[in-house]
């Protein structure tokens, strides 16, 4: 088995209890986003991984496939590696959507993919979209109320991640590339990874690292430890970037499918 998707999906999450199974226009949100993995091309095969077997019910109906975890599974990605043991597998190619990604375009997912599949050197990569002017501005007036939504990445010119930060990075200084056209290299992360087995086994075994505690950032615990994390740059195509940690996010996430229309028709 070449590749698959694999959905850590959380009955207890502390903000939003049941967070899987709530509604989103008429499907869960587990349900859209299991949706979206099986709209990928080359997937061989798509699981939901979870600690509670309300959500495997609910997984069922729809016809995905289940692994139970075990509860001690502090995030998605060490719950994703617990899922794969179980199942006995071990995939050249691991992707972790998370259960909220509702409204995750599915070519972004396959960029992903295909980032592994041409580039055998990678062993980890991840998504990151860049903000125009008004997606910058919008952004920089709710950090400076203290808003803590959004992850910013800077990378090299290869693609490799330099630093992930809940601040904005890189401090817009110059908005002129010294030609006479604006520039702003300002990314947007997309908390979306691909892993090669070996590296996600290597990653669940490190303990978490200082940064990656201060900034509350896994994706840090790569760096800090020399583990190269390759940023695929995609294109939402006008479509909006958002993810649902509380019932005001799911509201929203319901308002913006219906100004946008749906993701898979």
């Amino acid at each position: 088995m070449e590749a698959v998707i694999v959905i850590p999906a959380r009955y207890g999450s502390s903000r939003f209890p049941g967070k899987p199974l709530a509604m989103i226009l008429g499907k869960s949100l587990l349900e859209r986003t299991w949706r979206i993995a099986k709209a990928v091309k080359g997937i061989d095969e798509v699981y939901v991984a979870t600690e509670d077997e309300r959500i495997v019910e609910h997984a069922t109906s729809f016809g995905a496939k289940t692994q139970i975890t075990s509860s001690a599974c502090t995030n998605g990605t060490e719950r994703i590696l617990d899922a794969l043991k179980r199942l006995a597998l071990k995939p050249q190619i691991i992707i972790n959507l998370q259960g909220d990604a509702v409204l995750t375009p599915p070519h972004s997912i396959a960029a992903l993919l295909e980032t592994l599949k041409k580039k055998r050197e990678v062993g980890l990569a991840t998504l990151a979209v860049r903000l125009n002017e008004e997606q910058y501005e919008e952004l920089r007036l709710q950090k400076s109320k203290g808003g803590a939504g959004g992850t910013l990445v800077t990378f090299d010119r290869s693609g490799k991640a330099l630093y992930f930060s809940k601040s904005i990075i890189p401090y817009v200084r110059n908005r002129s590339n010294g030609k006479g056209q604006a520039t702003l290299p300002v990314f947007r992360h997309i908390g979306l990874y691909a892993y090669r087995y070996e590296v996600l086994e290597r990653y669940v075994q490190l303990e978490p690292t200082p940064l990656e505690m201060t900034e509350g950032l896994e994706q840090l615990r790569a760096l800090e430890n020399g583990i190269p994390v390759q940023v695929v740059e995609v294109d939402y195509q006008g479509r909006t970037h958002w993810s649902v940690d509380s019932p005001e996010d799911a509201k929203m996430a319901e308002q913006i499918i219906l100004r946008e229309g749906e993701l898979l028709v």
